[in-house]
């Protein structure tokens, strides 16, 4: 009985999420529209509270129901990560939602259900336990990809979603299953254990196997064909939440896996990482080059950036997994602001959606031009933003890990996805302006300009405290493992 209470009293944050989002389903249920609004904005506050009680139960590294989850500062960063990211991505929603008339409580809640299959997914230390994280989130996340009902596009990428994402789970599955009839066990250390010795070659295709399922929840290429048409079909805060909070949990399930289990059989799955990251950065940045969609275009922009997060990934070194951290730290920060700008730009006539509508952003909106501009040149690792010392910290890493090579094709192709921003900038700056904007939101106006001044040198504070919690948090695997 006292390993119960130590072990629920440990995962009070995932409690909290599930006893709020089972009150809420109950009122919205009997509030109808009317209770709509306030659910939304509660959930937003559940989500800010369970991230304060995650950073209350950091301190010491727990081992929670016989092993099959977790509690460590890894575990804490991926969770404090994903649930301020879910709760500034359900923000923006509110004011979204709210104009267009389809502000319905199932979105909060779905909101939270997501969180909480990510909290799963980054505590998760056995097969089993990291299956159940990721089908949590994945279904909920199926659901808000189709939520827009009127819209043919919306319903056929939540179709696209479901397909593609049932035939990633399959792969996982089956990678699981190969690990299992391998090694005997679905705990993480039964499994570290087999590795360690003298790995099968059937070990090593299950591992590969559950690489190739795990990309998919990262958009990486080449399991990366659902992410362009669920990002332009699905509503733009449900585009905002994907790219942002499940792509977190998923870079700090598959840092666990590959730094945990197998920490022994680097050798083993660091090609097909490379091969990932080669790939998503190639891939990314030369199909961003042709659209004219731009969140089409951000959803190759993350791919991209998925890459570089994987050069991080292929070094197995402690120092690679920091830069990991690090980099997606400032991935969260940059993103949000960049997905603020977009749904801060609104005409008369709607949502502004191609490229092309945002000439003339600099003479009608000056402030708002000024905060992408900075986004866009952090993202492009252009310095001395953010995003410059997030990039420099991955090659860092990947020099000390004897892979100067990848390194190098990294930098090449990030002048590439310069060529990106920039075309971006330049329309921005200097292309003949169209139809007035109209006024943005308070919420939107302050996470744009307030993610931008993050970045800027001026908050150079930032930097070395996201790098320690990074040190931090990484050191806790390797200690663990």
């Amino acid at each position: 009985m006292a390993d119960l209470i130590v072990n629920l009293t440990a995962l009070a944050p995932e409690i909290i999420l599930v006893a709020a989002a089972l009150t809420f389903l109950l009122v919205g249920a009997f509030g109808g529209r009317k209770a709509s609004g306030p659910v939304v904005l509660a959930c937003v506050v559940v989500l800010f509270i369970a991230a304060g009680v995650v950073l209350t139960f950091s301190s010491e590294a727990k081992s929670l129901f016989d092993g099959a989850l977790v509690i460590d500062t890894l575990s804490s960063f991926g969770k404090v990560s994903a649930l301020i990211a879910a709760a500034f991505s359900l923000l923006l929603a509110h004011h979204y939602l709210k104009i267009e008339g389809r502000l319905t409580s199932e979105f909060g809640i779905l909101v939270l259900f997501a969180a909480l299959g990510m909290m799963i997914m980054v505590s998760a230390n056995d097969l089993l336990s990291m299956y159940i994280g990721i089908e949590m989130q994945s279904l909920a996340l199926y659901v808000l990809a189709a939520s827009n009902r009127d819209s043919l596009r919306s319903s056929e990428s939540g179709l696209k979603y479901f397909v593609l994402g049932a035939l990633s789970s399959g792969l996982l599955l089956y990678g699981a299953s190969l690990i299992y009839g391998f090694t005997g066990s679905l705990r993480f250390d039964a499994i570290a254990e087999v590795a360690a010795q003298s790995p099968s070659v059937g070990l090593v295709v299950g591992v590969v196997f559950l690489l190739c399922g795990l990309a998919f929840k990262i958009s990486a290429a080449p399991f990366h064909m659902w992410t362009p048409d669920v990002y332009e079909g699905a509503p733009t805060p449900v585009t905002t939440f994907f790219s942002l909070a499940p792509k977190i949990a998923a870079i700090v399930l598959i840092a666990r896996v590959l730094f945990g289990p197998f920490s022994q059989m680097v050798v083993d799955w660091q090609q097909v990482v490379i091969a990932i990251s080669v790939l998503s950065m190639c891939i990314g940045y030369l199909g961003a080059i042709m659209q004219t969609n731009i969140k089409r275009l951000m959803a190759y922009s993350s791919i991209a950036n998925m890459g570089y997060a994987l050069i991080a990934m292929a070094t197995g070194t402690e120092v690679g997994l920091s830069g990991l951290l690090f980099y997606m730290g400032l991935y969260l920060i940059s993103t949000l602001g960049i997905f603020a700008c977009i749904l801060a730009m609104r005409r008369a006539e709607g949502m502004v959606e191609q490229i092309d509508d945002l000439a003339g952003l600099s003479r009608s909106k000056p402030a708002l031009a000024l905060a992408l501009t900075a986004l866009l040149f952090s993202v492009a690792g252009i310095p001395p933003l953010a995003g410059f010392f997030g990039k420099y910290f991955v090659f860092l890493a990947a020099v000390d890990a004897n892979l100067t090579w990848l390194a190098v094709l990294g930098a090449v192709a990030s002048v590439v996805g310069a060529f990106v921003y920039l075309r971006l900038i330049k329309i921005i700056w200097f292309d003949q302006p169209g139809a007035e904007f109209v006024p943005m939101s308070k919420v939107q106006a302050g996470l744009a300009g307030g993610s931008a001044l993050l970045l800027l040198p001026g908050a150079i504070w930032l930097l070395p405290a996201l790098s320690s919690w990074a040190q931090i948090a990484a050191s806790s695997l390797f200690i663990n493992g």
